[in-house]
C-alpha cells in the first residue's frame, strides 16, 4: 500500500502531490528531526510522523497553525510535532531559538495550498467568488490594496514578471479602468474580457494574472530563495532536501540553487576557493513528475515537479 492510499483510508483531509516520492527522497528514520517548511494541511507532516520522525512545521497562515494544534502529537511529552507560526525563510533563526542546530531533512511544497485555494473567503481562486485578498499570513497588503492603488506600469510589471503574461499592459490597463475591484469574480471578469476568453479554452486566461498577484502580495520567490539558503545552513551532513514546485518560476529558482550548490569550488563568490573542496550538495535528482494515475486523482498535481538532494560536510555558503 502506498502512502497516498494509507492516508486516503485514514480520511486525511489533503493528500499532497508526489507524497511517496517525497518520503522516499527524505527517507526519514525514527527520531529524525525534519522540517516541514510549508505545513498547510499537514499531508507531508502526517507521513513523516508515521515514520517516527520529529517534525518542526512552519506556516505563516494562522489557520494552518490552528489546525495543527489539534493534532495529538503536539500533546506528547516531548511533542513530536512542533509548530512554528513563521515564514519558512525565518527557519534558521527560529530553529536556533528552539535549540536545534542541525536537522535530518527539509521538505518544501511551494505556492498556495489546496486548503487556501478551496476557501473562497481567502480570495486565492476564481472558481468561487470571494474577497480579493490572497494573503497567506492574513495581514499586510491585500491583492485589492495593490490593484486599487498601484499605477498601471507597476501592475503590468507584476503580471509580466510573475505571471509571464504576454499581454500584461492590456490587462493592467483594463484593471485600472475597472477600479475599484473588490472580489475575485470581478477581477476574473475584467481579465477575461481584456484577453477575449472563449468557453472552450483549456486554460482560463485569468490564471496567469491570479498567479502573478498572489506571488507579488506574498513575496513568494524571495521567500523561496531565502528558505533554500536557510535549509542549506540547517541540514547536517547526509541530511536531505526535497522541494516540490508548481510552475516554471519556482522550479527555475530551485534548479539554479541546486546546480550552484552541487558545483565544485567555488560555488559562491563569498567563500574562498580553499574553503570549499567539495560541493554543498550531492546526488541531486533530476526533475521528478507525477504519474498519470496521480494526475487523474488530483488535476492540481499536473504541473508539480520534485527536486531533491543530499547535504555534504562542506560548510554552508554565505547568503548572497
Amino acid at each position: 500500500m502506498t502512502l497516498r492510499q494509507a492516508q486516503g483510508e485514514r480520511g486525511a483531509p489533503h493528500i499532497p502531490v508526489l507524497l511517496d516520492e517525497v518520503i522516499e527522497a527524505l527517507d526519514p528514520q525514527p527520531g529524525d528531526i525534519v522540517i516541514d517548511a510549508t505545513f498547510g494541511a499537514g499531508g507531508y507532516t502526517r507521513a513523516l510522523l508515521d515514520r517516527g520522525a520529529v517534525v518542526h512545521a512552519f506556516d505563516r497562515d494562522p489557520d494552518a497553525i490552528a489546525s495543527g494544534r489539534t493534532w495529538r502529537e503536539t500533546e506528547e511529552n516531548p511533542p513530536r510535532l512542533i509548530l512554528h507560526p513563521h515564514r519558512f525563510s525565518e527557519m534558521f533563526d527560529v530553529m536556533a531559538a528552539a535549540g536545534v542546530a542541525k536537522v535530518d531533512g527539509v521538505v518544501m511544497d511551494i505556492g498556495v495550498s489546496s486548503m487556501q485555494l478551496d476557501q473562497a473567503q481567502r480570495g486565492f481562486a476564481f472558481s468561487a467568488d470571494g474577497p480579493l485578498d490572497m494573503r497567506m499570513s492574513q495581514e499586510g497588503e491585500s491583492a485589492a490594496d495593490f490593484l486599487n492603488t498601484a499605477d498601471e506600469k507597476a501592475i503590468a510589471d507584476v503580471l509580466y514578471t510573475y505571471g509571464e503574461e504576454r499581454q500584461s499592459r492590456r490587462v493592467a490597463r483594463a484593471i485600472v479602468a475597472a477600479r475599484p475591484l473588490e472580489t475575485t469574480g470581478e477581477l476574473a471578469r475584467v481579465v477575461r474580457k481584456a484577453l477575449g476568453h472563449k468557453p472552450h479554452d483549456k486554460k482560463d486566461p485569468a490564471t496567469r494574472t491570479f498567479q502573478a498577484i498572489r506571488i507579488h502580495v506574498n513575496g513568494e520567490l524571495d521567500e523561496l530563495s531565502q528558505g533554500l539558503s536557510a535549509a542549506e545552513h540547517l541540514l547536517r551532513e547526509g541530511g536531505r532536501l526535497a522541494v516540490v514546485s508548481f510552475h516554471s518560476l519556482e522550479d527555475r529558482i530551485v534548479k539554479r540553487f541546486l546546480r550552484e550548490a552541487s558545483s565544485t569550488p567555488s560555488a559562491s563568490r563569498h567563500v574562498p576557493m580553499a574553503a570549499q573542496d567539495d560541493p554543498v550538495f550531492f546526488r541531486v535528482s533530476k526533475a521528478i513528475k507525477p504519474g498519470e494515475a496521480e494526475i487523474e486523482r488530483n488535476p492540481r498535481a499536473r504541473s508539480s515537479v520534485l527536486r531533491h538532494a543530499t547535504r555534504t560536510a562542506t560548510p554552508a555558503r554565505e547568503a548572497a
